[in-house]
């Protein structure tokens, strides 16, 4: 194909300058790369041999702006490979997953440019640099040595192999659990398979089975989390709930060309190399030394104040819930798919919350317009609709941003149901950064959801939640306010990046948003004041099962990258011995295992699931300040959150950041509170 027809490397004169997605195809992609690396490794050498002295507008800056091209084309590619893939897009995945890495080996190993950062960086103090500015200079060389820029001979060339191959691995991994979560279903026929099933499960399933041509009046469960968890919460069939709760936990680990283990345990072996090329004992001390935790003691620190009083707790839970089973004639000892269904029981008759009762007053577009509402409230944004717009999938939505002075914020896109050509879970991600340099881009954000698809989609308040918080990643992606792309909206670090998006959830269950927005879908009746109390009340209940569903794997996470370099893992017979130390309950067991936990393998999270926790810490103790100050949308400390957390990006430290809004350090007591975890 000519370069000249191809519509990646054209300018994208459609709204927005978003990409002309209809006229894309798979087989664009290959040839735009190769164009756009060679564009940007001549801009990259062309840094490196200028003739005056290395300056930070001539080297850093210059090296922030360049490969703008091959930017957009990667970013595109990233976000269609996981929302809307195909088969020839995963095969352009596979052949290019590992030239791109070569790439930016290509970019951070590239010694004359290093040679200009380096010298600017020993001299940094001198140079006089505005805040920002010696920010970017500090985060630019930390990504260079972090890449091997300082490695030489042998070293530097096994560096490159490393992760290179890493880069085939972790493409094969996301590509084999896409393969079995979108090839299982578990299709129900008549009203035995359907009883106890609220009509939203009802509407999604017949959707689900449309969807796969499974005829007009059957109904299928996929491992989509919006369907198969509410599968387990209601179906009172037990033999239907170990098939569904064994499917997903054993994604990955069947024998056969999807088979996770053997790419996971390769995975970690090169990790473990890679660490020790950078000398490090381990990859987990690598990870952590660029986070805020900064080792793993810290980590296992915080988990530990956790995880024994949640197994404790979890203790008089399984008491309550075997005396239900009992009661219902259901048998005991209970099984780890029963807990949902069992504790579902239980919140009818303690709390006399039915969750089938909640979803009328969730319409996925009523929450959709209560989290709008929230940002404008709190940051005095504006979301206008537009229709007519070319997207990359019809289920795609798109919202203009304004700020308080009418002046355009940015672009969010809104993807927010599963299909088989998505991976599953939840994400936010940019088509384009925010940065000021040479007229500034503004950014055009996208949140990728995996609700089941029905008419009308209802959802969960764990989907409500999930639907805030990715928002609030969203947030911080559309209010970046920064000069340099590299240090704009979340790219912070990684348990510093959790932060506002965990932090927006609270909104989500606030009594005044709730009242406006929740309203019934077929009446239109706000949600009476009762059911919120009870929706408060009960916001504890079962704390302990979703804390060690939670920290069993992130502690599980830690020990794998805490394995030292040379240490042969065998992925299978790792986790159980590492359930068998922790004592993770058999009737609760784990979100995650690890043939299928791509935050892990897949999502750059490694040795850092324990990010969730670490900001949990600091978002609980940042509502206090909302508590403290006696209003949910407090002006004063809105403007603080905005100024100090959610526009900032990386130009300053977290810890900085974090202490400029709240005036002191984090305080660990307001997450254990809000766990039921501590009185």
């Amino acid at each position: 194909m000519p370069i000249a027809d191809n519509p990646l490397l054209g300018e994208w004169t459609g709204p927005y300058g978003l990409p002309p997605f209809r006229e894309i195809k798979p087989e664009h992609f290959e040839p735009a790369f190769e164009v756009a690396m060679g564009e940007q490794l001549a801009q990259i050498d062309a840094i490196a041999d200028a003739a005056a002295p290395p300056s930070f507008a001539n080297t850093v800056e210059a090296f922030d702006r360049c490969g703008r091209l091959f930017s957009r084309i990667e970013m595109l590619f990233g976000n269609l490979a996981v929302s809307d893939t195909s088969p020839a897009l995963q095969a352009v995945e596979r052949t290019m997953s590992p030239r791109l890495a070569a790439h930016e080996n290509a970019i951070y190993m590239h010694a004359g440019l290093f040679e200009r950062v380096d010298a600017l960086h020993a001299r940094r103090d001198a140079l006089g640099l505005e805040d920002e500015d010696l920010r970017l200079l500090e985060r630019v060389h930390l990504d260079f040595v972090r890449a091997g820029a300082k490695l030489r001979g042998e070293a530097r060339r096994r560096h490159a192999e490393i992760t290179e191959e890493l880069a085939t691995l972790t493409t094969r991994f996301a590509q084999n659990l896409l393969a079995e979560e979108a090839g299982w279903l578990l299709q129900l026929h008549g009203e035995a398979d359907l009883a106890g099933l609220p009509d939203s499960v009802h509407s999604a399933a017949r959707t689900a089975a449309a969807d796969r041509s499974l005829g007009e009046d059957a109904y299928a469960i996929t491992l989509s989390p919006s369907l198969a968890e509410p599968f387990l919460t209601f179906s009172p069939r037990r033999d239907l709930r170990e098939m569904v709760w064994r499917a997903r936990v054993e994604r990955g680990a069947h024998e056969g060309e999807h088979d996770n283990r053997p790419i996971a345990a390769r995975i970690v072996a090169l990790r473990q190399e890679l660490a020790a090329l950078h000398g490090y004992a381990s990859y987990a001390e690598y990870a952590l030394a660029d986070r805020m935790a900064q080792d793993t003691a810290a980590v296992l620190e915080l988990l530990g104040q956790a995880w024994e009083p949640a197994k404790a707790k979890a203790a008089e839970d399984r008491a309550l819930l075997t005396a239900t089973a009992a009661r219902l004639g259901e048998p005991t000892p209970i099984a780890a798919w029963d807990w949902r269904y069992l504790a579902e029981k239980v919140r009818q008759q303690e709390f006399e919350l039915d969750d089938a009762q909640l979803k009328p007053y969730f319409a996925l577009d009523n929450m959709i317009a209560a989290m709008f509402d929230v940002a404008g409230r709190l940051f005095g944004l504006r979301f206008a609709e537009k229709t007519g717009v070319d997207l990359y999938h019809p289920d795609v939505r798109l919202w203009e941003v304004r700020g308080r002075d009418d002046a355009p914020i940015g672009v969010f896109l809104g993807d927010n149901f599963a299909r088989p050509t998505k991976r599953s879970g939840a994400w936010m991600s940019v088509f384009r950064s925010q940065s000021a340099l040479d007229g500034g881009t503004l950014p055009i954000v996208v949140n990728n959801n995996n609700f089941a698809k029905a008419n009308p989609t209802l959802l969960s308040f764990d989907d409500v939640r999930t639907l805030f918080h990715e928002f609030g990643h969203g947030l911080h992606g559309l209010l970046s306010q920064v000069r340099h792309e590299r240090l704009s909206g979340t790219r912070v670090l990684r348990d510093f990046v959790e932060l506002p998006s965990q932090l927006f959830e609270n909104w989500a269950l606030e009594p005044q948003v709730l009242e406006q927005h929740a309203r019934h879908w077929r009446t239109g009746e706000p949600i009476p004041k009762a059911l919120i109390d009870k929706l408060l009340r009960a916001r504890r209940f079962d704390q302990a099962w979703a804390t060690i569903q939670y920290t069993a794997p992130a502690l599980i996470d830690m020990a794998l990258h805490s394995v030292p370099h040379g240490t042969p893992v065998d992925i299978a017979q790792f986790e159980a011995q590492q359930r068998a130390a922790l004592g993770v309950p058999e009737d609760i067991g784990q979100r995650h295992h690890l043939t299928h936990f791509a935050h892990l393998f897949a999502g750059g999270y490694a040795a850092g699931y324990y990010v969730y926790m670490w900001a949990e810490v600091l978002e609980a103790d940042a509502f206090d300040a909302f508590i403290e100050a006696g209003d949910p949308f407090h002006g004063e400390t809105a403007e603080r959150l905005h100024r100090h957390i959610y526009s900032t990006g990386a130009t300053r430290l977290p810890a900085e950041a974090y202490r400029e809004f709240r005036g002191r350090d984090p305080l660990v007591e307001a997450m254990l509170r809000k766990r039921g975890l501590i009185a």
